[in-house]
């Protein structure tokens, strides 16, 4: 009688262990799935719009260019590449742009600095005159860097013509882009972290390389890709400055429209199709050395 009023003990290496009664419940653990992607009605017609109007602006005419491209297939590429013109007007433009475009990296970020981080007479002024490029059409601007540069020049120097004259307008068109990438940052970065990392002693090169080129270098790419696109791709201003002059100021875009002119549409879509892969790959390097820097940094 007495064992069975006796309280239960603890079982044997065999037995299930005794569970408290005041003992709180084991917590189930449950899996969480990722956040579900879903649209809202107005959202997903949204994006609806985006994409087709992206694509009859886009890819559509990209689409139709390659596919006139390869109606000749390698051949036709090899045929226009081959050719001597055509390979001097490709070898001056990219040379060029990637010359105009280091050139915009240095000055452009220096330039977004100045109207960032100091203060003088005319500031809201140069503001305002580096947005003149996006706003001046082409032409003009090649009009205005003839008259400046040409042979009536006032000032003594004739480069019209020549290749300085390329570097002159792909240089004045592309200014703004990297200016304008890096300037909002600027505007955002907060300058105690550079006095934090001052006060650290760290000196102004250790600040700038580990303090302001990881958070500047995206914005740097960005216009650097900018730049050299449009360059690439410049064509008004050149008109009348270059003397488009063949194997020696003769650029891409004049050299295409050579080809239409001639009626020889599938030579000139190749050569714009390799215009547009040269793009891209320049693109997609910016973005790896972009990605490299700020993970050193």
């Amino acid at each position: 009688m007495t064992d069975l009023l006796a309280p239960p003990t603890a079982g044997g290496p065999g037995d299930p262990p005794a569970v408290d009664p005041a003992s709180p419940a084991p917590r189930r653990r449950v899996r969480r799935s990722g956040p579900r992607s879903t649209l809202t009605p107005g959202a997903g017609l949204g994006l609806g719009i985006a994409v087709a109007w992206f694509s009859v602006l886009v890819m559509l005419p990209l689409a139709v260019v390659v596919a006139t491209a390869g109606e000749g297939g390698w051949q036709r590429y090899w045929s226009v590449v081959s050719n001597e013109q055509t390979w001097a007007a490709i070898t001056l433009t990219v040379g060029q742009a990637a010359l105009v475009t280091a050139v915009n990296v240095v000055v452009g970020t220096v330039i977004a600095w100045v109207l960032v981080r100091d203060s003088f007479w005319g500031k809201r002024v140069l503001d305002v005159i580096i947005d003149v490029p996006f706003a001046l059409p082409t032409i003009v601007a090649g009009l205005v860097l003839l008259s400046l540069y040409g042979p009536s020049s006032p000032i003594g120097v004739h480069w019209a013509f020549t290749r300085y004259a390329v570097f002159l307008a792909l240089a004045f068109v592309t200014l703004p882009f990297v200016v304008r990438t890096v300037q909002p940052v600027l505007e955002e970065l907060d300058p105690d972290a550079e006095e934090a990392a001052a006060s650290l002693g760290a000196g102004r090169l250790t600040t700038l390389r580990r303090v302001l080129l990881p958070a500047l270098v995206p914005a740097i790419t960005a216009g650097a890709a900018l730049s050299f696109a449009r360059a690439i791709s410049e064509y008004g201003s050149l008109v009348l400055l270059s003397g488009n002059r063949p194997y020696q100021t003769e650029v891409v875009s004049v050299r295409v429209l050579s080809f239409i002119e001639n009626g020889n549409t599938a030579s000139a879509a190749a050569l714009a199709s390799i215009m547009l892969v040269i793009a891209l790959v320049v693109i997609v390097l910016l973005d790896v050395v972009q990605r490299r820097v700020s993970r050193r940094g």
